[in-house]
Order: structure tokens, then sequence, then C-alpha cells
């Protein structure tokens, strides 16, 4: 498939390409090595070359296996699945040779990982629909709907990853095409139009790389590690035709395989529609991710490899996969960070389709706060004002008076805007404080007033609150009872 893309205003060009190659497209960094954001001359481009040509069946098996272990270590930053990499491309702007030894846990990996990321990089990242009449192992595969899409950004200063998840459904103007889904603009433009269109959307913000996965890689990955622990909230019952997906999962904590994770990400017959998708993935990945870092993945490798060849298009080179192998190696859970794009449900009276429309000054500030966007923006209402910040209570308790209890507490710290919401049907030990629209520093009060609890840095909570309060047992045993 064959594509030709404009400069962007931001600097950033997709190349074409005449080879039927996994890695087609190629885009223009915004990034240089010496860990400032200024911008580079036009002229400084990673290219990737054929994949078709560059890759032949007989090359040393170490080099594979390295390249898999990296591959493995990135899949736990950022939640995505690895790639089919040339391997012979120019170092990257943004990554620099690695001088300093990675402690106890990076020694096993330090021969391996010889780069480190010089500077913030931003990652876009798509989860591709199946295309029905797509020959398998074709270029095809990878023009569909983007069912999933989201933005990362790996950030060496403070050692922390941000991913945005932009709903399918976000409404967004797509050159040539005019008011549509984002989702549309993988199939109208393939990586570049589609990372055009996000960082226009997100106030011009820079994307440095794409990658584009299919559903079978995902869910091969999750067969491959022994399935993922997850928690379905309620029975999830569904038949796509259209997709070739029968969702019957019961509720409670299971442990699931590939199949049944991909029903349980793309499952959306429930009142928040394309928005408890995005909340499903998010929790996909966090539980990913901690299987990801088990010793028993590494015999896997080989298998991971074969697989992730088959299904992972992307522009990512061999020393940049390995520079984001080794910043992986410092994080901690607390390092990753997960938002939703702010935003809200068209109604039927304002379009006929059915978009999620950005609240564009609470994306604002999820880009200032996320990605240090524009950040000599003025904030908006102060933090301290307790009026503006509004709270949903959900119970994960067996005490069912304690939602009342919460919410008198917090109208006794004058905090107003206050409301409750079902119950979380598993129980929990612990209080948490999801930061549902990105409010970090709301967050960090709120606990402070609180004086318990632990801020969730994910949008899994009420999708109309700034805040949710989902109240554990630790609440009925603190000073407030």
């Amino acid at each position: 498939m064959k594509e030709s893309f404009e400069q962007s205003p931001i600097g950033m060009g997709l190349q074409s390409s005449t080879s039927p190659s996994n890695s087609q497209e190629s885009v223009d960094t915004d990034v240089v090595d010496d860990g400032s954001d200024s911008q580079p001359s036009p002229d400084a481009e990673t290219t990737v070359p054929n994949s078709k040509t560059d890759k032949p069946s007989g090359r040393p098996f170490m080099r594979w296996l390295i390249w898999g272990s990296a591959f493995i270590l990135t899949a736990t930053v950022s939640a995505t699945l690895g790639a089919a990499l040339a391997l012979f491309s120019p170092l990257s702007p943004f990554i620099a040779p690695l001088t300093q030894g990675l402690g106890a846990k990076g020694d096993l990996w330090s021969r391996g990982f010889q780069y480190k990321i010089a500077r913030p990089v931003n990652i876009l990242v798509m989860g591709i629909d199946r295309v029905p009449e797509a020959p398998k192992n074709s270029t095809e595969v990878f023009a569909g709907r983007s069912d999933t899409m989201l933005l990362l950004r790996l950030d060496p200063r403070d050692d922390s990853v941000r991913m945005l998840s932009i709903p399918r459904d976000t409404q967004v103007n797509i050159p040539g095409v005019g008011i549509a889904k984002i989702n549309d603009a993988n199939v109208e433009g393939g990586a570049a139009l589609a990372a055009r269109v996000v960082s226009r959307t997100l106030n011009d913000v820079p994307i440095d790389r794409y990658l584009r996965v299919t559903t079978e890689a995902f869910r091969e990955l999750v067969d491959l590690v022994g399935g993922i622990e997850v928690f379905v909230p309620y029975p999830m019952k569904y038949t796509d035709v259209t997709q070739n997906l029968n969702i019957n999962l019961e509720q409670g904590w299971q442990t699931l395989n590939g199949d049944q994770a991909e029903q349980f990400a793309r499952f959306r017959k429930d009142q928040n529609g394309d928005i408890g998708r995005v909340q499903r993935q998010q929790a996909l990945l966090k539980a990913l991710r901690q299987r990801l870092v088990s010793p028993t993945v590494l015999p896997r490798l080989p298998q991971v490899i074969r697989v992730m060849q088959q299904y992972v298009d992307t522009n990512i080179s061999l020393e940049e996969m390995l520079a984001i192998a080794s910043f992986g190696l410092k994080l901690q859970q607390d390092d990753v960070k997960m938002v939703l794009l702010p935003g809200r449900f068209s109604t039927p009276k304002e379009f006929i389709g059915s978009y999620w429309l950005i609240d564009s000054p609470r994306r604002d500030r999820v880009m200032r706060e996320y990605f240090q966007q524009n950040p000599t923006w003025p904030a908006l209402e102060p933090h301290n004002s307790s009026q503006g910040v509004r709270i949903a209570i959900q119970n994960a308790t067996d005490n069912p008076e304690l939602s009342q209890r919460v919410a008198r507490y917090l109208a006794e710290k004058n905090f107003r805007n206050v409301y409750i919401v079902k119950n979380w049907p598993d129980r929990q030990r612990q209080t948490q404080i999801i930061v549902q629209q990105g409010d970090l520093e709301a967050a960090a009060t709120l606990k402070k007033v609180l004086g318990l609890g632990r801020v969730e840095a994910s949008s899994i909570g009420d999708i109309e609150s700034d805040l949710t309060i989902r109240v554990g047992d630790d609440w009925q045993e603190s000073k407030f009872e």
C-alpha cells in the first residue's frame, strides 16, 4: 500500500514507500539529543529501511534474542506490543549512548542496552480493527480503523510515562474528509494522517514515532504470557458480527486468555459505550504490564518475536527500542500515569452520529500537565477552590452507609460539588482517589485533606467526575469513624 504525505506545519513529515513491508513510513523527528525541547533542522530525519530486504532469515539468533528482550521490556513501559524492526538504522536524535550502569536489575541486560533516551519522546500507538478481506501477513491488515489510540510520553527527566487514551469516537477535522471520528484517520491516510490529526487536535503536540498493531497481536501476546488477571465488573454478553466477536464473560476476578481479554477490551454495550472500552483498556494495560515483568516470560521470547513480526508496523528503530527498554528498567508502578481525553458524549440533537466531543479547557490542562505542551498558558480555576472540583463517591466496602458518611465529611471540609454513584462490586482494602480528568494537583490536595487513600492516575472512575473516591475498608478504620 503506497502512501504519500505533505509536510505538516509542525515539522512532522511521513515518507512514502514503494515496498509492501511492515515498516512503510518514517516520521521526521522534532527532537534533539541534548535533552532540550528545541527543534532540529529539517533534514534531521530517521528513516526505516525496507523490512523485506533488510531482514534476511539467516541473521544470527542472538541479535533476535536481544531485540526480543528489548521488546518485552518496552511493552512493560508503554503497554505496546513491540515491532518487526529493521536492524540497521542511523542513531536516533532522541537517544544517546548509555554511560552509566543500571544497577542490580539493569546489570542482567546491560550488554544489550547500550543506549538511553536523551529527552522526552512522544509515541502514537494504534490498535487496528480487523480488515476482513485483507490477506494475512499483508500490509492491508493495518488499513482498518483504529479501535485503540494512545499517545505516550516517555520522559527521562523524571522517569515517567504519561499515557493519554483517545476515544475512537472523538470528533475531529480530518484533512480532505471533514468532520469525522478520529478512528477514520488511519483508514483515510494511514499512520501519517493519523499522527497529523492527533497532533493538530492536541495543541500541535509533536509526535516522534508511531506503532500500529492488529487485534491478533494483543490476543496472541496474552496467550503467550499465560493470561492476565483482571476484575470484570459486571456480566458481559454481546455478539459483534462485523468483527467476528462473541463476548461472554462472567462478573468477578478472572485470569483471561487472549480471546477473553479481547472480549473484555472491545465490549461496548453498557451506558458508557466507547468510554467504557477505554476504561477497560486501561485496566488491561496495567494487568499486562504486571504479567510482562514476570521472569516466566523470558523463555517464551522466541515465540513472542515470531508472533509480533506478523502483527506490528512501526518506525521505531532497534537502537530506539533498546533505549526505551533501558528506560523501562528504572520505572516503578506509580511512574506510569494514564488519563482519558476529557470530553462528553454528543446528543442526538447535535449530530446524527455519536461523537466524543472534546472539552477544550480540560484538554489544554492535560496537554500542559502531562505533555508540557504550551506550559505558559494560564491554568484553569485555582486548585484550592473546592467548589470547582466535581467529586464522585463510590463505595467499595460492605458498609452500605459509608458513601453518605464520606459525603458528609467532604461537606464539612467545604467540598460542595459531591455526588454518590453506584457501588463498586469488588471490595477494596485501600481507598483510591481516581484522577478521572487528569487533575493530579487536585487529587493531591484531596488526599491531603482526607489523610488517607492512594492516588490512582488513570481514568477508571465515574466519567462525569473530576475525581472519583473509591472508598475502601481503610476509611472505616480511620479517625473519621
